[in-house]
């Protein structure tokens, strides 16, 4: 039986288990790409793969939809991949200038768990901004043109526009949440935890490659060819931590944390319990 991993352009382990020579070459899979991380739900539920990578939200979500989830493993936390910002004119000084304003985010990624938190300390919550589902290189332009007020934005565009000058930092992650990729499927699939703990074990040997060889991953995730772009893959890949660690009781716990939080703010519809 063959074992389909699926993988998008922004988990960055999968997307080199794709491109990286002998990866999981255990377990003999076949790598099928698709291009939005929200969609991993009802792709694994079609049947077009059978195990995927995203941010810590879209499986609560699809739990929430009455799908049976099981985790396999995590990455480490990631406090530097996420921050809200806005344009250096800005008048919004803190969280709280932006009740009732326009937000722009991949909604339903972890980004929408960020929002929520950092709202929560400024005592507001999700529906007291106007949500834009919009993808990182439009929500830029949009916050750039004056038609959001903030953007939550998550690397690698975080860094890139930061660069630029057009911006500041309104709020940062930092280890407000764990921010962390999940690796998971649902019980539809049929792999069992002999397979779960295998692939977490792939995982693992994998980030320890390509930890000790950020060049060579730079070179396979660089697309156009050009040096500037090797030489900024080289960098995200050197500054990432690529541990990768089971489905523990502190990963549940954690995305039991965010499904509380999600449906406290209205998010999910019903209490969920994560095991």
């Amino acid at each position: 039986m063959t074992f389909r991993i699926g993988y998008h352009p922004n988990n960055l382990h999968l997307r080199l288990a794709a491109l990286w020579p002998g990866a999981f070459a255990s377990m003999r899979p076949d790598f099928v790409a698709y291009p939005e991380g929200r969609d991993t739900a009802a792709k694994l539920k079609s049947d077009e793969f059978d195990i995927g990578g995203t941010g810590s939200t879209p499986p609560i979500l699809a739990a929430a939809a009455g799908m049976s989830v099981s985790y396999a493993a995590a990455s480490a936390p990631r406090p530097a991949n996420g921050a809200i910002l806005v344009t250096k004119g800005s008048d919004a000084k803190s969280m709280a200038d932006l009740k009732g304003k326009s937000v722009a985010l991949v909604d339903g990624s972890f980004l929408t768990y960020f929002l929520a938190k950092r709202l929560e300390e400024a005592g507001l919550s999700l529906v007291d901004v106007e949500r834009q589902d919009i993808l990182p290189v439009r929500s830029r332009d949009a916050l750039r043109a004056g038609d959001v007020s903030a953007w939550v934005a998550m690397a690698p565009h975080l860094e890139q526009s930061l660069g630029s000058g057009e911006f500041r930092v309104l709020a940062h992650c930092g280890d407000l949440i764990p921010n962390r990729s999940v690796f998971w499927t649902i019980d539809e699939r049929g792999l069992s935890q002999q397979t779960l703990t295998d692939f977490a074990g792939e995982l693992h040997r994998l980030g320890t490659e390509i930890a000790s060889d950020p060049e060579k991953a730079s070179a396979l995730l660089t697309e156009d060819g050009s040096e500037s772009e090797r030489r900024a893959w080289t960098r995200v890949v050197a500054e990432r931590n690529w541990q990768v660690i089971p489905a523990t009781k502190t990963v549940l716990g954690e995305q039991q944390a965010e499904a509380d939080t999600l449906f406290k703010h209205g998010d999910i519809s019903r209490e969920l319990t994560i095991n």
